[in-house]
């Protein structure tokens, strides 16, 4: 019995170590059962023994008794086993669900692969985050609380893919204000950093925009003929060519 209770004591402690001290506890419990069988084995072989020589009542009695509490012992011991079993088989699987829940969680922090403008990039999930709040309330209409989201959104991540759209956006939020000066100084600065990107001839045609509000007729016409001869086959040099007649 005391080897019983040491082996209890091993499956309780397991309850609060790793799975593989369980495995161990199994394993001593497993050889506890088989010297129990053993032992089992021996009385029932001399109980038959004493039948056969008709031995004493009372010792053939004790040793029945013997058999009753080795069969006892056994039926703990296998008790404790699937106890065991099912303790050792819950922390598999909650190391398992530990395991895949902290990978979800680091896959979240780790860098997206983005697509921009025909570019590809990684991006941060904070940086991501950023320029969707930032174009959320541009999108809303918002656009004093969209000049403040996009200025910072440049002013933090100056080298992100997703700043040529942001200083485009930044610039519109500027005109729908009437704030000519920042707007035109925004769309050059687009032009300027990224000459290729698709929203340049847009830009240009916001910059004419911009001076044409401001009745500045030659800077307006300037910026039309730039767009014709820098961006011919675009969509804004036709929008140019509409406006150059009417202003004439």
């Amino acid at each position: 019995m005391k080897r019983f209770l040491l082996i209890l004591v091993t499956v309780i402690s397991a309850s609060f170590s790793p799975a593989h001290a369980g495995l161990f506890d199994d394993e001593e419990a497993r050889k506890a059962i088989t010297d129990l069988n053993n032992k089992l084995a021996a009385l029932s072989s001399k109980v038959d023994d004493q039948l056969t020589s008709k031995a004493d009542k009372t010792a053939l009695i004790d040793q029945l008794n013997q058999i009753d509490l080795v069969r006892q012992e056994i039926a703990r011991l296998r008790g404790q086993l699937e106890v065991l079993s099912n303790d050792v088989s819950d922390n598999q699987r909650r190391q398992k669900d530990f395991y895949v829940d902290l990978d979800n969680r680091l896959r979240k922090l780790e860098p997206q692969k983005v697509v921009m403008d025909g570019k590809e990039a990684q991006v941060d999930q904070s940086e991501q985050k950023t320029y969707e709040a930032a174009l959320a309330v541009f999108q809303s209409g918002d656009y004093a609380g969209a000049a403040n989201s996009l200025n910072t959104f440049v002013q933090i991540y100056p080298h992100s893919i997703y700043v040529s759209n942001a200083l485009y956006s930044l610039g519109i939020a500027y005109y729908a204000q009437k704030d000519y000066k920042n707007a035109v100084g925004t769309f050059q600065s687009l032009l300027k950093a990224y000459p290729d990107s698709p929203k340049a001839p847009d830009a240009m045609l916001n910059i004419a925009s911009c001076y044409s509000e401001q009745k500045d007729k030659p800077q307006a016409k300037k910026w039309l003929q730039n767009i014709r001869s820098t961006y011919p086959d675009s969509a804004a040099a036709k929008t140019a060519a509409d406006r150059l007649n009417a202003l004439k």
